[in-house]
C-alpha cells in the first residue's frame, strides 16, 4: 500500500527505519528484533541506503522479504549519487516488479575513505532532480524525502537549506521525515518556518531512543543537532552505570514523543539501530489513544 493511502485514512503513522544486515550473525539478530516489531503493526517500515550504494543487493533483498515474505508495508530508501540515469531507471524499474509502492528519495554521500569513487557522466547531483526523474517517469510511487530540521551540515545557512528542501517538494515529494533530533523546539520551529513558505506535506518527525552515553558524539555529529544540556548532565551522571544511561535516554524519547503527538505530529518515525527493545518500549509508552 502506498504510504500516501494510509495518510488519507490515518492522522498518525508510525514507522521504524532498518539497516540491512552485514553478516549472518546480524541476519539472526535482525530477525528476532522483526519478529519483536511485528507485533506493533506499523504503518510501514523503511530501509537505508549505503553510501554509494554500497548495500544495495542488500537493501533490495530485505525490503523484497519484508514487503513480500513478512507482509510489512515497505519502503525502500534510495541514494542517486554516483548512479547514472539508465541505472537508476532499471533500479526503479526492479522496485517496481517485486511490489514496492514507497521510496525514499535521497542525494547521499560517496563511501567513507574511497578517493576513487567518481560520479557518473549523467549521474544526478541533487536529490530534487532524483525526485523529478521518477516523478517524470511516472513509476507510481509513493515518494519520500528527508529533511533536517536545523538544516543540513552542507548547508551554509538555513535559508538556503529550506529553499533546497522546497526544491525537492516542488519535484514531488510526498512527505518528509526528519532527521534525528533531541529537541523539540527544532521541530516546531522548522515546521513552522516550512510553512510560511508554501510547504504543506506532512513533517513526520525522527526519533531515537539514546542508549548510552558513547551515543552522543556520534548522533551529534551525524545530523548536526543540538543536545539539550538537562539530558546531556544526566547521561554524564550514568556514563559508567548503562541500565540507568539507557533508562535516562528512553525516558527523555518517551517525553519527546508524548509532547510531539500531543502538539499534533503526524506520527512518530522511529530510528532503531536494528536493535528492537529501545524502538518496542518507546513504542509501547506512548499513551494509548496516540496509538489507536
Amino acid at each position: 500500500m502506498k504510504i500516501t493511502d494510509i495518510f488519507a485514512r490515518s492522522k498518525r503513522t508510525f514507522s521504524f527505519e532498518f539497516f540491512p544486515p552485514k553478516d549472518e550473525i546480524s541476519a539472526v539478530d535482525f530477525g528476532i528484533n522483526v519478529g519483536q516489531l511485528l507485533k506493533l503493526n506499523p504503518s510501514f517500515v523503511s530501509v537505508t541506503y549505503g553510501a554509494g550504494g554500497s548495500t544495495q543487493q542488500r537493501t533490495f533483498a530485505l525490503v523484497d522479504y519484508l514487503q513480500n515474505k513478512i507482509g510489512l508495508n515497505t519502503m525502500a530508501h534510495y541514494t542517486c549519487i554516483g548512479s547514472s540515469r539508465e541505472r537508476v531507471n532499471a533500479d526503479m524499474t526492479y522496485l517496481q516488479q517485486i511490489g514496492i509502492e514507497n521510496v525514499m528519495l535521497l542525494r547521499g554521500d560517496p563511501p567513507k575513505g574511497d578517493a576513487g569513487f567518481s560520479m557518473a557522466d549523467n549521474a544526478f547531483r541533487y536529490a530534487n532532480e532524483l525526485i523529478s526523474f521518477v516523478r517524470n517517469n511516472h513509476y507510481g510511487f509513493a515518494v519520500g524525502a528527508g529533511a533536517n530540521p536545523e538544516k543540513h551540515p552542507e548547508a551554509p545557512d538555513m535559508d538556503t537549506y529550506l529553499h533546497n528542501l522546497k526544491r525537492k517538494c516542488e519535484a514531488g515529494a510526498d512527505f518528509l521525515i526528519t532527521q534525528l533530533f533531541f529537541s523539540n523546539d527544532a521541530y516546531h520551529s522548522f515546521v513552522q518556518q516550512i510553512r510560511n513558505m508554501g510547504i504543506s506535506c506532512r513533517v513526520i518527525p525522527g526519533i531515537i531512543p539514546l542508549t548510552g552515553y558513547k551515543q552522543i558524539r556520534r548522533f551529534v555529529d551525524m545530523a548536526s543537532t543540538t543536545f539539550p544540556a538537562e539530558l546531556l548532565e544526566k547521561m554524564e551522571r550514568y556514563r559508567d552505570n548503562p541500565d540507568k544511561a539507557y533508562q535516562a535516554g528512553l525516558d527523555h524519547a518517551i517525553g519527546q514523543c508524548t509532547q510531539l503527538l500531543e502538539q499534533g505530529a503526524p506520527g512518530i518515525h522511529f530510528y532503531t539501530l536494528n536493535k528492537s527493545r529501545a524502538a518496542v518500549e518507546l513504542f509501547e509508552s506512548l499513551p494509548t489513544a496516540f496509538r489507536m
